[in-house]
């Protein structure tokens, strides 16, 4: 495996069994090659496409298309003018595919919270998908938020909150409110090295270890968020099991009142670390850099009226708190 590092040698032997599996999923990171552009569609489709597109997969939503890569930077769709217009937003089909357990989830839904959400694609997709009547999109790290806040206001967003507060804080403020919560919890990032990009030390079990802590207490907070017969939707960009599967047994060993949701077109995806249905796609499948995704539901009746409880006036009262 020539100049490999014995970290990811080890790694793809603790993913893979057949060390052809191993090889392909070293060689998609150390040789990363480009990946067909995504597009999500916030405003409706104009009448003559102005990109070729790839043929669909089976389970890809009427509101994202995969474009044939442009053969010049100047035709890249985030040059486009219906970019700048607002109509659409760029982003990487394996966030699609993490999202798409959303499509699982029935209509109506009343209040979306994305727990972590710059710079937004998974917010703007819930909000897509799920049309809901409040989308709140939060994100802690106070130097995101402008991104965040920008392209909301670019792709036109109505009816959304954008806010800044820790998880802890919301589990008090928002308890047993929403209908969905979104979990693209920060992690070790090694989907990265798929699209030619760096995250030094991101197969250091120390490094592993420690964002796996931070992914179980940000779900732990957000469970609290769930209204009864809510849903919470917990996906990363990492390939580690540590980040993943070992959070969602975790997680359910500690919340038994939530149990997995199986999402029927993610099937041929399933997850072979676990018996769980959660889902994960990987660099080699050459759809997209690779993501984890699994969506929990909060089993508890509504015996008081949980869902239909007011969000509280405080919470709007907040510095970084921007309406749309």
């Amino acid at each position: 495996m020539g100049n490999v590092s014995n970290l990811l040698v080890k790694f793809s032997q603790r993913l893979f069994e057949a060390s052809d599996q191993q090889q392909q999923f070293i060689t998609a990171l150390t040789h990363p090659q480009p990946f067909s552009p995504c597009i999500l569609w916030c405003q409706p489709k104009p009448a003559e496409m102005p990109f070729t597109l790839e043929p669909p997969v089976s389970w890809q939503p009427e509101f994202v298309d995969r474009l044939v890569p442009a053969a010049k930077p100047s035709d890249r769709p985030g040059q486009h003018p219906l970019h700048d217009q607002g109509y659409f937003y760029c982003l990487d089909f394996s966030s699609v595919f993490a999202a798409s357990v959303l499509l699982a989830i029935k209509s109506p839904v009343n209040l979306i919270v994305d727990m972590c959400a710059s710079p937004g694609g998974k917010s703007l997709f819930a909000w897509v998908a799920l049309r809901p009547k409040l989308l709140m999109s939060n994100e802690v790290i106070g130097k995101r938020i402008g991104a965040l806040v920008s392209n909301f206001k670019r792709c036109r967003v109505k009816d959304a909150i954008v806010l800044s507060r820790d998880s802890g804080v919301l589990a008090t403020e928002l308890a047993q409110t929403a209908d969905v919560v979104l979990v693209d919890a920060p992690c070790t990032g090694q989907s990265l090295l798929a699209k030619g990009g760096k995250a030094p030390g991101c197969f250091h079990p120390v490094t592993i270890n420690k964002n796996a802590n931070r992914q179980k207490r940000i779900i732990a907070n957000s469970a609290q968020l769930v209204a009864p017969q809510g849903y919470l939707a917990y996906m990363t960009c990492a390939y580690s099991p540590e980040e993943n599967e070992q959070v969602s047994e975790w997680f359910l060993d500690r919340f038994p009142h939530f149990q997995p949701v199986p999402v029927p077109h993610l099937e041929p995806y399933r997850s072979h670390l676990t018996d769980l249905p959660c889902y994960r796609m990987f660099p080699q499948e050459r759809l997209g850099s690779g993501a984890f995704t699994v969506l929990f539901q909060n089993t508890d009746r509504d015996t008081e009226g949980a869902r239909s409880n007011p969000i509280p006036a405080e919470i709007f009262h907040h510095p970084k708190f921007v309406t749309f």
